[in-house]
């Protein structure tokens, strides 16, 4: 039980805080490893379930639509009905629909059950999160609770195609999604022991008209930015684009004539939350564009099988997990804002150690830069949630953490939209198709590095050779200039960082009980 000094300190945790921040590991890891576990398996799911183009899209898509739509909604509904009640409805529902995703006789009922996957998850993160707010009322504490929490996440981001291969080795591919159910059994045997239960007393009733509206800003917004990072810039994708950006301003606009609205802006006021946020969505749109060039270099340009991509990469988690959990250790010694401004500092610089990348025989001088980059990551994802947590009252802890969430979900559809199309700009300008190359090939060529190793693979002899080696002799070039854009937005952050945040003393330093203690619920 959380113990309280006498000196008018918060509580600081005990055991079953701690216990139950081992309980709360379990959904977050779950759900980062369902994000990426299906890389591997989509290949033999469409062909069992006979899943065109259009289809696996969807199939693979459906799920991040649905977490990014309903973050907002399942915060602020958290707030409202219990943090603890809303994670275990969510956790029976996810182990529900994954049940049903597994035994999927055609694509309409993969996509449904993934839909069903996504709005599950998006009930589980912010009720994680929130409770983690909750039940480390310690600044110090409630540090080393949100690395280990965000170390869990990007773990299972790494290994999520690792244990995919190894399932699909010996199983059908419907094992990936059974992945959840024992893990969600565990979860909702565990919790009502193990978690305390917290809601805002005064929260009203969820307004409809504002998930109506919040859902019709994110979708199209998110669906847009993804189309144009897949197809390059086209008049639907940016037109759905434009429609989320209207409809959310619809959205703003109710939210501050609600007296209870479904989202307080109010809180964006403060301004450790607003750096927060800022930072982690300008941080998102720097990191996540080029990793997903660094996994299209170890596949299309090194050659590698995706298996042994992902073990290229797990280097870069491992030193994004040491970087997220050394810095609340190191905030308590420094200014957050140092702390911040040196890891951007230092994941420019790998970044820049990336452009040293020249052909395929560079494997090792990437994965180093990536190591660097991912470490010098790793503060930013838990030094801004705390910031937004420790900031926000305790009864909003549901919404904050659904801020946090979204401001990273569309920093990560933002970077890949424009780095992903920056890099494929270049890519197009500096392709020479070799001569005697005919004229589909070109165009398959020209339109990526996976249409080019498509269509050589269809060229005979040295055909096919010349025009993959001028593919990735292009695609190598959009990956240099796009990691020196990222290394100067990394390094532009830094100083934002410095600048924004100077104001936060070390959490060693902080005054005690600057933050209300949350209101708990009886068990």
């Amino acid at each position: 039980m959380a113990t309280t000094s006498g000196d008018g300190a918060p509580p600081r945790a005990g055991r079953r805080e701690w216990t139950g921040l081992a309980v709360l590991t379990l959904p977050t890891l779950l759900l980062a490893l369902d994000m990426s576990v299906l890389y591997l398996a989509l290949p033999r799911l469409s062909a069992d379930l006979g899943a065109d183009a259009v289809e696996q899209l969807w199939i693979m898509d459906v799920y991040g639509f649905m977490i990014a739509g309903f973050l907002v909604t399942m915060g602020s509904l958290g707030d409202r009905i219990g943090r603890r009640r809303l994670l275990l409805v969510g956790s029976a529902a996810f182990a529900a629909a994954s049940v049903l995703a597994a035994c999927s006789t055609g694509p309409a009922m993969l996509i449904g059950a993934r839909a069903v996957l996504g709005i599950a998850g998006a009930t589980l993160m912010p009720s994680t999160l929130a409770l983690i707010g909750n039940m480390f009322a310690d600044a110090r504490q409630r540090g080393v609770a949100i690395a280990v929490w965000m170390s869990a996440f990007m773990g299972g981001t790494a290994v999520g195609p690792l244990v995919g291969g190894a399932l699909l080795e010996h199983f059908w591919w419907g094992s990936a999604f059974l992945l959840g159910v024992p893990v969600m059994v565990l979860l909702m045997a565990t919790a009502p022991f193990l978690l305390p239960e917290y809601r805002d007393p005064r929260g009203g009733r969820l307004d409809l008209a504002s998930v109506a509206l919040s859902l019709g800003a994110v979708l199209p917004l998110v669906y847009g930015l993804k189309e144009i990072a897949r197809q390059g810039p086209a008049a639907g994708p940016a037109l759905a684009a434009v429609a989320g950006l209207a409809v959310g301003a619809l959205f703003v606009r109710r939210q501050r004539r609600l007296a209870d609205p479904l989202l307080d802006l109010r809180l964006v006021a403060d301004r450790s939350i607003r750096a927060g946020l800022t930072i982690m969505l300008l941080g998102a749109v720097t990191m996540v564009g080029s990793f997903l060039l660094i996994s299209l270099y170890l596949q299309l340009v090194a050659g590698l099988s995706p298996f042994v991509a992902g073990l290229w990469t797990i280097p870069g988690a491992v030193a994004m997990v040491a970087g997220t959990t050394l810095s609340p250790l190191a905030a308590r010694r420094l200014r957050p804002a140092y702390v911040l401004a040196a890891g951007m500092a230092v994941a420019a610089t790998g970044l820049l150690l990336i452009a040293q990348v020249r052909d395929s025989s560079d494997v090792g001088v990437l994965v180093l830069g990536h190591v660097v980059v991912c470490f010098g990551a790793g503060p930013m994802g838990a030094i801004c949630t705390e910031l937004v947590l420790g900031a926000a009252p305790p009864e909003r802890a549901g919404s904050a953490s659904a801020m946090s969430e979204t401001s990273a979900e569309f920093g990560i559809a933002l970077g890949v939209a424009a780095l992903g199309s920056l890099a494929g700009a270049v890519y197009r300008a500096d392709l020479e198709v070799p001569g005697g190359v005919p004229g589909d090939a070109a165009a398959a060529a020209r339109g990526g590095i996976t249409g080019a190793a498509e269509a050589a693979g269809r060229l005979p002899g040295a055909a096919g050779a010349e025009l993959l080696e001028a593919a990735r002799a292009a695609f190598v070039t959009g990956l240099q200039v796009t990691v020196v854009l990222s290394a100067v937005l990394a390094a532009g952050l830094a100083v934002l960082a410095a600048v924004t945040l100077r104001h936060l003393r070390p959490t060693e330093a902080a005054p005690d009980g600057a933050r209300r203690d949350p209101v708990p619920v009886a068990d």
